[in-house]
């Protein structure tokens, strides 16, 4: 309904470590607070720093990065010019009404173009930018519909006067290799306050939660009471078996996204189900291309040039299987994180989206995407991590941000191929936990009355993760680069798995005449501290990821547990 949003080797934490947020307790509970800036003003001259203070890695602020040499004048770098939210309190109090059963607003959308009109830049402001950026020898690569990045290229002696900063070239201190960034934090001598400047850095490379079983294990075999799949590993119609049963929900009349920072071979693709004997459902997949971005197949994560699309495959297969009836996959390929997703929020035309990625430029300056998000019923759901409990240095952004949801994985036992949910607990690498260092203080919805207790250790300061679980252990197949991989798993399967459920809770809203299921948070942790929570989650209480252990009720190894599919569709649904 619309009225006329491979783990680290070093954290992220640095690209955050200087914004501090605080997320109040709203009057509705569950709904998230007010976020970071709530309105800002055009000015006619001066120097201004941009709203986010975290342009350059910790290890080059603390010296821990050497200095090689400065990058040379000649080099093109991409960025992205990113504006503020304007209105941003009453933007606040829409999400609450959004989200708030009791509201006329209750899940009463805007589509993006209202979203821009209402609270992103004036179109004057970001021309004021777009000037600005000419004026200063950077080529416009691209704009946006709202008006919310102006992408450029230019030589490093253009930006490094642009910006008042040297870009240099540092050694990394953690792996084998030279990143670029700046020595300072940017000025612009622009009359339009900035948020961010995404591509400055390449301090952290991306990289996805998928994973392979170590050599320690490979002794071992996947459940004997296990999937359809080669060596007993679980096919998509296996997990949706598990989790929805027999229902006649597919998904039809929803379109669903993938973020990825890689493209795919279509070849690998249908290997998959040639290899797994899995059943192609025959969902249509778009490729989007952002900005410029040519859809090869490489490997991000090593900066290789060959292709490993294993991720990519998985999260399609995944999603497709678990709603195998779907009107479309949009596929979203980039190289910058802020392209994709607002690229996501300006087309608004995936109900829910999914992302088993992390680092690459991820950070705090996204949360007005996720605002957007929310605002337009689009769920965003995220992969937590692989590497049992947060450290400093293996959690990255997304993790942890309170406005999206974020899905651990568990280790699943059904009654067979094909068969009914039996048992499931935490799987041991699923990342789950806090970090003061994240920048995120603890929502609203995570306040509630049950959520932390002394069972679960969770803070009471801090954002917790993560929310919601689902089969992730090393029991899955994928396809990558003309080749089956099975033992398999990461919180990359759990998260598209979600995404596959949500879309089938937005398949019954929409015949029921209600809006789409939107932001999940909310409704996951009122279900939690409600009397009906067992009737809509397989409560998992065993297990651990290291630092803390699953116990009954909310935890950070599994969140609320794994949903019981029909019950859990019909409560999000029904909610009004």
């Amino acid at each position: 309904m619309r009225l006329s949003s491979s783990v680290a080797k070093l954290s992220s934490v640095s690209k955050l470590s200087c914004l501090k947020r605080t997320l109040p307790v709203l009057l509705i509970a569950g709904a998230l607070a007010v976020g970071t800036q709530s309105s800002y003003a055009s000015a006619t001259t001066g120097a201004f720093s941009l709203l986010t203070q975290d342009h350059v890695p910790a290890a080059v602020r603390t010296g821990q990065a050497a200095t090689a040499q400065a990058v040379s004048a000649d080099k093109q770098l991409k960025l992205g010019l990113v504006l503020p939210l304007r209105n941003e309190s009453q933007l606040d109090s829409l999400i609450t009404q959004l989200y708030d059963p009791s509201s006329p607003l209750y899940h009463h959308y805007l589509s993006s173009k209202e979203f821009t009109s209402r609270f992103e830049p004036s179109q004057a402001d970001y021309d004021r930018v777009v000037a600005w950026a000419k004026a200063n020898n950077l080529t416009i690569t691209a704009t946006t519909a709202n008006r919310h990045i102006v992408d450029v290229q230019g030589k490093v002696s253009d930006i490094n006067r642009a910006l008042h900063v040297t870009m240099r070239q540092y050694q990394h201190p953690t792996e084998n290799r030279q990143f670029f960034a700046p020595d300072r934090e940017p000025t612009l001598d622009l009359g339009v306050q900035l948020l961010h400047i995404n591509g400055l850095d390449n301090y952290v490379r991306p990289f996805t939660h998928m994973r392979h079983r170590p050599a320690s294990e490979q002794t071992m075999v996947a459940h004997a009471s296990g999937g359809s799949g080669p060596s007993g590993n679980f096919l998509p119609s296996d997990i949706r078996a598990a989790y929805y049963g027999s229902g006649s929900l597919t998904g039809s009349g929803v379109t669903a996204a993938i973020f990825s920072y890689d493209g795919y071979q279509s070849s690998d693709l249908s290997g998959y189900y040639s290899a797994t004997g899995a059943t192609d459902p025959g969902v249509p997949v778009n490729n989007v291309l952002v900005n410029g971005f040519s859809g090869a197949c490489t490997n991000p994560s090593t900066g290789s040039s060959s292709c490993s699309d294993g991720e990519q495959i998985l999260d399609i297969a995944n999603l497709a299987g678990m709603a195998p009836g779907l009107t479309q996959i949009l596929f979203y390929e980039g190289s910058s994180a802020g392209d994709i997703l607002n690229q996501m929020a300006s087309d608004d035309k995936a109900s829910v989206i999914t992302s088993s990625w992390g680092g690459g430029d991820f950070g705090s300056s996204d949360d007005s995407i996720y605002k957007e998000f929310q605002t337009q019923g689009q769920t965003f759901v995220n992969a937590s991590g692989d590497a049992g409990s947060y450290t400093t240095s293996n959690w990255a952004p997304p993790s942890l941000d309170p406005y999206i949801t974020d899905v651990g994985a568990t280790d699943l036992t059904t009654s067979g191929p094909g068969g009914s949910w039996v048992s499931e607990t935490a799987w041991s690498d699923s990342s789950g936990g806090y970090l003061s260092s994240a920048g995120y203080s603890i929502p609203s919805y995570q306040q509630l009355a049950g959520v932390i207790n002394s069972s679960n250790k969770g803070s009471t300061t801090y954002r917790n993760d993560p929310d919601i679980a689902l089969e992730g252990n090393f029991d899955n197949p994928t396809y990558s680069n003309g080749q089956l991989e099975t033992g398999v798993g990461g919180t990359s399967y759990a998260a598209p798995r979600l995404a596959g459920v949500i879309a089938l809770a937005n398949q019954q809203a929409a015949a029921d005449g209600v809006g789409n299921i939107g932001f999940l948070n909310t409704a996951l942790y009122n279900f939690g501290v409600g009397s009906s929570y067992r009737s809509y989650f397989h409560d998992i209480t065993s297990g651990s990821n290291g630092g803390f252990s699953a116990v009954a009720g909310y935890d950070l190894v599994t969140g609320w547990g794994s949903p019981i599919g029909p019950a859990f569709i019909s409560a999000l649904v029904g909610t009004k």
